[in-house]
């Protein structure tokens, strides 16, 4: 785990920080072997080089991003396309429910390759 993501994460809201934590750990169960950096100010999951995931955390919402979904449908109120659709975003707001589950086989659906 990178202390400068650790340190991004600590600077949210307490419901975001626990939101973050959630899909780290997700993240490192699903891709055990993912490299963890802080790019572009916010934290990236690398696999083998390449870029498998991101977390953002915004005013109302934390953002995951997933890379190489262009075979990953969207859904409607759930997942959506971002650019020509290779990449995928969910949002979460506080409060909400998350599936977790969903968000991991996603991400080791558009990993698998890389």
């Amino acid at each position: 785990m990178s202390d400068d993501v650790t340190q991004y994460i600590n600077k949210a809201q307490p419901w975001q920080i626990d939101v973050c934590e959630r899909l780290r750990a997700m993240v490192g169960q699903t891709i055990p072997d993912a490299e963890e950096q802080l790019q572009y100010g916010k934290p990236h999951y690398l696999k083998n080089g390449h870029h498998a995931a991101v977390i953002a955390v915004a005013k109302d919402k934390v953002s995951f991003m997933v890379f190489n979904a262009t075979d990953i449908p969207e859904v409607k109120g759930f997942l959506r396309a971002l650019g020509n659709g290779e990449r995928k975003a969910v949002d979460i707001r506080e409060g909400q429910d998350v599936n977790y589950d969903a968000l991991a086989s996603i991400l080791e659906k558009t990993t698998t390759a890389l």
